[in-house]
Order: structure tokens, then sequence, then C-alpha cells
């Protein structure tokens, strides 16, 4: 179980991004093992995940111990009660590298469930294989090498991690934030609170670039059971020349690396063409779309998939 997976998450994030919707947390238990799915209302069109773009993923909870049977007879009986609750469930971003996206539409189905899946994001991350930052390093392009020892060189940027919630740091992140290329920051309460959250529990790695003790670039990372996570990263874009944030990811990932031993460092969602220069795989995200048949408020989208299925086939023709 990893931050995605957590009570605390879930109730962070709804309390600060999500509050106006209705929280719904269908379960089903059985020999000491249990499933929850958190759930969102989303008015007369259903529920959706309870997930947003901080989400780096979304998929079932389990409890207890369940092999992979077990996980689909606890699936299925929830998938049964939801008729009584909703006619229409969305949920996204949903992993499959661990089998979830694959076990909610199988199980769904089974319930008597139609279900459509289809690719909406992607992950890019770095499986690490035992090997160490400098092996990591030298697989790197050429060009960001080179880059990262001529900016290093100069000595012009001061780089720190911490591994403390700092306010005085992240008020030097929120500035910076606002000065980068990024829009707007959607939600930055949930961000402050989740910082403090993770460094309570010493899962924190903030990172500080500074030049002539100005902070220009700063990264919110946190790391826990062998995966580092890059949440936000950001530079003030009128110190590019100086490469702050290059050099910054290359300091966060040695640490992560060489100091605490991570086995996978994740990117998060997005297909923003620089991971490619640190990461070397890609994982798919699915969108899973369930509707209930029996239901007259389903039978709208129903029609939809239908019409959008024949114009494929016409397309194709």
């Amino acid at each position: 179980m990893g931050l995605f997976d957590r009570a605390l998450w879930f109730d962070g994030l709804h309390r600060h991004c999500l509050a106006s919707q209705a929280p719904h947390i269908a379960y089903a238990a059985e020999d000491g093992e249990a499933v929850k799915l958190y759930l969102i209302g989303n008015g007369r069109a259903g529920m959706l995940a309870m997930a947003n773009w901080y989400s780096f993923i979304w998929r079932p909870v389990f409890g207890g111990d369940p092999d992979a049977n077990a996980k689909r007879m606890l699936i299925d009986r929830v998938a049964r009660q939801l008729p009584k609750e909703t006619h229409r469930i969305i949920v996204a971003p949903v992993p499959d590298e661990d089998g979830s996206a694959s076990l909610i539409a199988e199980a769904f189905a089974h319930a008597g469930w139609l279900v459509t899946r289809t690719p909406c994001d992607e992950n890019h991350v770095l499986n690490l294989g035992g090997r160490s930052f400098d092996e990591y390093w030298a697989s790197r392009p050429g060009q960001l090498r080179s880059t990262v020892k001529r900016k290093g060189n100069k000595g012009v940027v001061d780089l720190r991690i911490e591994p403390t919630f700092n306010a005085g740091s992240w008020i030097d992140y929120e500035t910076i934030y606002a000065r980068s290329w990024k829009p707007e920051e959607g939600n930055p309460g949930f961000l402050r609170w989740l910082a403090a959250r993770e460094a309570e529990a010493g899962r924190l790695r903030m990172g500080i670039a500074s030049i002539d003790g100005q902070a220009v670039a700063a990264q919110f990372w946190t790391v826990e059971n062998g995966t580092a996570y890059i949440h936000k990263l950001a530079h003030d874009e009128r110190h590019i020349q100086a490469s702050p944030g290059t050099l910054l990811t290359h300091a966060l990932f040695a640490h992560v690396i060489d100091t605490d031993h991570v086995d996978l460092v994740d990117f998060g969602t997005g297909s923003d063409a620089y991971k490619r220069d640190w990461m070397e795989d890609v994982r798919p995200r699915y969108r899973l779309e369930m509707l209930w048949p029996k239901a007259p408020l389903a039978w709208p989208y129903m029609a939809r998939r239908r019409m959008a299925g024949l114009a494929a086939r016409f397309a194709k023709d």
C-alpha cells in the first residue's frame, strides 16, 4: 500500500479539492479480507473516482492479504451492490501493471455492468534494477549530462534537500511556481497539507536551488516503499540560463537512488517531453466507464456508445 491507497490521502484530497461532491466508499468484506472503492457523487451523471490531477493512480484498496481470486470476488460483490446507488461510474487514472484495470473491468462485466476501457494518460517511470546513481547517470542522454557538468562546474547554483517541512521553503516553492511556465496551481493548500503530512512520516524530500541566496527552483518529492514520487517541480524563468531546475533534478535523483536506495522513480502522469531524458519506461493509465443497463438514466450513455461504435465502423470502411 502506498500514498495513493491510504485513507489519509483520500481524506485530504476530498476535504481540500473535492468537498463539493459527496463521498461514497463502496465496501465489501469476507473472511478478514476487504476492498474499498473511493468514489464521489457526480449528480445525475453518476459517480466518479475520488481522484484529480494530483492523483498518480486510482485503484481499489484492499485490506488483508487477498489473492487474485479473492480480489475478484470482493470487487464482484461491490459491483453487485452499486446498482442500488448509481447507474454510471467512471474511474481514472487506473494502472494495469498491477492488474487493477483488468480486474475492475472483468469483475464489473461479470456482475452485469457494461464496461468500456480506454487509455487516458501515461506514466513515466525509472526501474533501477539495482543500479547505483553513477550507473544510471552514465546511460542518460549526452546533452543532459553535458548540461549538468557545465552548469554545475560554474558553482552558481546552490542546492539543498530537506526531509522536514520548512514553511519558508514552501513559500519559496509557491513563489517560484508562480514565476514558472506552469499553469496556475489547482489547489496549493492541498499540496502544502500533503507536504507537511509526508514530512511528519519522514517521507518528504523537498529540493531547493538558490542563486545568490535567492531560491530559483524547487521540487516536491516523496519516498516510500522503495519508490520515489516526483509530485511537483518548478523553476524561475528569469534564471533559466543557469539550469537550476536540471541541477536540482540531478541532485534529487542522486539522493533517492544512493541514499534512499529506491527501486523505482515515478514521474506521475503526463507526456511532457523532458521526462524522457530522465526516465526509461512508460506505463499506460486507463479510464473505465461502467453503465448499469437496467437503469433508464444509463440509456442515453448506452445510445452514445452505440453511435460512437457505428461511427468508428463507418470510418474504417
